[in-house]
């Protein structure tokens, strides 16, 4: 799709017939959306507004109000980010561990969402802070962030139908001696006995998870996971419900005196680009006190 940035606008340069309805729909914008679009005028074609049942053709340009001003809801803290990608419609960042996606309190500004707020300050991005999935405090890995409001419904959407993949490296407690992959289909819900924790339930929600050993020693074994749900704590109430939980996780296991966290990283993400349609594949390394322990288990990773 051929596209220039203006902000707040961007100008589709239409390569093949379809109805400006349609194009709406493709981007997944909800009935509301739509109808403020055409509400405020916020589109036009060829510099001319029209009605959204109007046929674009071949060598149309399509002008859309594709961004929207910064709402305050994350006050900067100005604190650096690892940032894995950039281009005008994404951000994705590699978490620390021990920091939230988004503060827990309104008192609190120390999260990541804070920090991303702060960057997009600093370069001058007057736009809102919108992450598309989370990862628990402890948790180290890659966030994604939209920073075009047109796109966000569509990433929405491709994060429900399982279509941005997710997968973590994870340290276990004892050795593993197979190799194949096995998906544990196991329903999830809140434990009424704790607060913080998740327990298996046949009167829970739906969770999956695909799990492969990759290097297992010293009773220890490092494995890949793959989401197929996105339920709070899944891997680690999956992981410790068949006997493998996660080191140093005190939730659901107990501490460890080889890390002082969950040994849980978020290093893999795939999925298609809104806008250009290209296959987006990023990757980052586990950070040094889970490398440390990984490189005991498998000294050539």
């Amino acid at each position: 799709m051929k596209y220039k940035v203006h902000y707040p606008y961007i100008t589709f340069y239409i390569q093949k017939t379809i109805s400006i309805d349609d194009f709406f729909h493709q981007f997944h914008l909800s009935k509301k959306t739509i109808h403020l679009y055409k509400q405020n005028k916020e589109y036009s074609v060829n510099n001319r507004f029209v009605s959204s049942s109007t046929i674009l053709i071949k060598g149309d340009q399509l002008t859309i109000k594709a961004f929207q001003e910064d709402n305050g809801m994350y006050p900067p803290c100005y604190k650096n980010i690892d940032i894995v990608y950039e281009d005008e419609f994404i951000l994705i960042v590699n978490k620390p561990p021990f920091i939230h996606v988004y503060p827990d309190h309104q008192s609190k500004i120390d999260s990541l969402s804070n920090r991303v707020s702060a960057y997009y300050q600093q370069q001058g991005y007057n736009i809102p802070v919108k992450y598309i999935h989370r990862l628990d405090y402890e948790t180290s890995g890659l966030i994604l962030y939209c920073k075009c409001a047109l796109i966000q419904p569509l990433l929405d959407y491709q994060l429900s139908i399982k279509d941005i993949q997710r997968h973590y490296l994870a340290i276990v407690d004892r050795n593993m001696t197979d190799y194949q992959k096995h998906t544990i289909h196991k329903d999830i819900a809140r434990d009424r006995h704790h607060q913080q924790r998740m327990r298996v339930a046949t009167t829970g929600k739906e969770a999956s998870t695909t799990y492969q050993c990759l290097a297992s020693k010293n009773n220890l074994s490092l494995i890949q996971c793959i989401l197929h749900t996105g339920r709070k704590h899944q891997i680690r109430v999956h992981m410790a419900s068949i006997g493998y939980p996660l080191l140093g996780d005190q939730l659901y296991h107990q501490k460890s005196k080889l890390i002082d966290r969950q040994a849980l990283h978020a290093y893999y993400l795939e999925f298609i680009h809104p806008i250009t349609n290209e296959k987006m594949t990023l990757k980052c390394h586990p950070p040094q006190d889970m490398l440390k322990i990984i490189h005991m288990i498998d000294p050539l990773f």
